[in-house]
């Protein structure tokens, strides 16, 4: 550090310190500044899978902006739709996330060095030249790679979820610097239980035995014996990734393994786009579709925790359990529930009355009906205002579509939201109490600059803030509706809201009117009310000179 004249002599003067204090500080200013996770990451290579998805291409971008000195990072990526990994990786770094490195740092993303590859197969189906590259030099890696259809067939969860854990556990073995291996699980792998610790459960049957069945059963036994085998868990996907935490402590050995376990991932909340999403699972689903107008009714616990956690949060975590776990070299394999219900709780009824005013607030240029309708907490009436407030609109709306030769497609997507809906309904009308000691320990670890950089403290989040961002930026990133066009959006939305109400007006009347048509009272009635209001009118202005 440089000293001017008069600050070197204040320093012996005014303040009396020595000059081994005053190193002694600097130093600590250093320190401070000093980010000890982006050092740890430094020289170092990172291997990722499922870097395509959601949380992947969050952490891809966290790695190559907050620790630029990284490597390399490696990303498995398989064909699809006839696109090749080299191929498939050039559309990941196009995506708007990337934006900020592409116009800041553009050629950090040279360190992003696509593997050809697939979770389904052996070995990963990576090349021996590829498997030589990652074992000599990769030493951190991340596995997110799973599917999360709730409704996926038990032979292809069991295939991607455990299987496939187990290809990567085999590989891992064979790198000689791994420090770290990072297993993304979820929090409701274990939503049998009301609690949860962070802590590793035993699951009824063994994952071996699992993998067994669906090696030589046919699919039509596999499906008929799948209620049975999940017991009170709801889906395929909470019941495999049990599993998988099971398979890993059995076939671990000595590596060094940790599990976040992330509740319902959402919307990004500081970086590296505030409200960034890129897929309509959960509650970017129900937002858009309560914003359209086409989600009316959902049944849902008012008072049931929402359990969300914002994409960005998770991944600093996990990043932060990788420079943890290879530092501090835990003797067991630590769990880290990545949830918000005990430390910054929202409710479903929170979330209704917090974000429905935005949606009006902030519309889409295209809405189907005028936002409306609410959560219920009986089934039956759910189940009725499905009928009466999604279905009946819906063919009437497809029969119009037939009548002027156009595709009828309102009754296949509200079949399809009904799906979607059901399965989440186990989420919505449920409570469940995580632990999470292990991540409150991992915040008291970070120090100086990595409390920011790394922040993953949901207890500071403002709830109403964030979900302002979340309804923007499912309309900007989803919809592909800049703010630009909210003057339209809300123009266009009052017309919808005049329509609403003429609807409604007509639809009373007409079942009035034929009610009229139908009884002598009814008649009567409506005679005797019109009378009353004329009366009501003749006294009025009598009434207010009074």
């Amino acid at each position: 550090m440089f000293f001017s004249g008069n600050s070197w002599r204040q320093s012996f003067s005014g303040n009396k310190a020595t000059v081994p204090e005053l190193i002694s500080s600097s130093v600590m200013e250093n320190n401070e500044n000093e980010s000890q996770i982006a050092n740890f990451y430094k020289g170092r290579s990172v291997f990722i899978t499922g870097a395509t998805g959601f949380m992947g291409k969050v952490l891809v971008e966290k790695l190559l902006r907050s620790c630029s000195e990284v490597k390399n990072i490696y990303v498995l990526l398989r064909t699809k739709k006839g696109l090749n990994a080299r191929s498939r990786l050039d559309e990941l770094l196009n995506a708007k996330i990337f934006e900020k490195i592409r116009d800041e740092n553009p050629k950090a993303l040279n360190k992003i060095i696509a593997i050809q590859g697939d979770i389904t197969l052996n070995g990963l189906g990576i090349s021996e030249s590829d498997l030589d590259l990652l074992t000599n030099d990769v030493s951190i890696v991340f596995h997110s790679a799973a599917t999360v259809k709730f409704d996926e067939p038990l032979k292809t969860s069991v295939e991607f979820n455990v299987i496939g854990t187990r290809r990567l556990v085999e590989i891992c073995h064979k790198m000689p610097k791994l420090v770290a291996l990072i297993h993304v699980s979820t929090a409701y792998a274990n939503c049998n239980r009301s609690e949860i610790d962070e802590l590793l459960y035993s699951p009824p049957v063994s994952p071996q035995k699992i993998v067994d069945a669906v090696d030589w059963m046919d699919d039509d036994s596999i499906n008929a014996l799948t209620p049975k085998l999940l017991g009170d868990r709801p889906n395929t996907y909470t019941y495999t990734k049990a599993l998988a935490e099971s398979l890993l402590v059995d076939e671990c050995g000595s590596l060094p393994v940790a599990i976040v376990r992330p509740s319902i991932v959402t919307a990004s909340w500081r970086e590296p786009l505030r409200g960034w999403v890129d897929n309509i699972n959960g509650p970017t689903g129900l937002i858009l579709a309560s914003g359209k107008g086409v989600l009316r009714t959902m049944l849902f616990n008012s008072k049931a925790c929402a359990d969300l956690i914002p994409v960005d949060t998770v991944i600093n975590l996990m990043i932060s359990v990788a420079w943890y776990t290879a530092t501090q070299q835990p003797n067991s394999i630590m769990v880290y529930n990545c949830t918000s219900g005990q430390h910054n709780k929202i409710t479903w009824g929170d979330i209704e009355r917090i974000a429905f005013p935005l949606l009006l607030q902030y519309p889409s240029t295209q809405i189907f009906r005028y936002p409306g309708g609410n959560f219920k907490e009986s089934r039956i009436i759910n189940d009725i205002c499905c009928f009466f407030d999604h279905m009946v609109p819906a063919y009437f709306f497809d029969t119009l579509m037939a009548l002027t030769g156009r595709k009828k497609m309102m009754v296949r997507l509200y079949e399809k939201l009904h799906r979607a809906t059901s399965a989440l309904e186990w989420f919505t009308t449920r409570e469940w109490k995580f632990s999470a000691n292990n991540v409150l320990m991992l915040i008291d670890q970070l120090k100086g600059a990595d409390k920011e950089t790394f922040h993953f403290d949901i207890r500071d989040l403002h709830w109403p803030t964030y979900w302002e961002d979340y309804v923007l930026g499912s309309r900007k990133y989803i919809l592909k509706e800049d703010n630009s066009t909210l003057p339209k959006a809300r123009s266009n939305l009052r017309r919808m809201y005049i329509m609403h109400k003429l609807i409604g007006f007509l639809v009373i009347y007409g079942i009035w009117h034929r009610f009229l048509l139908r009884t002598h009272v009814a008649r009567r009635l409506w005679l005797f009310m019109t009378s009353l209001v004329m009366r009501l009118f003749n006294i009025l202005p009598a009434i207010l000179n009074i």
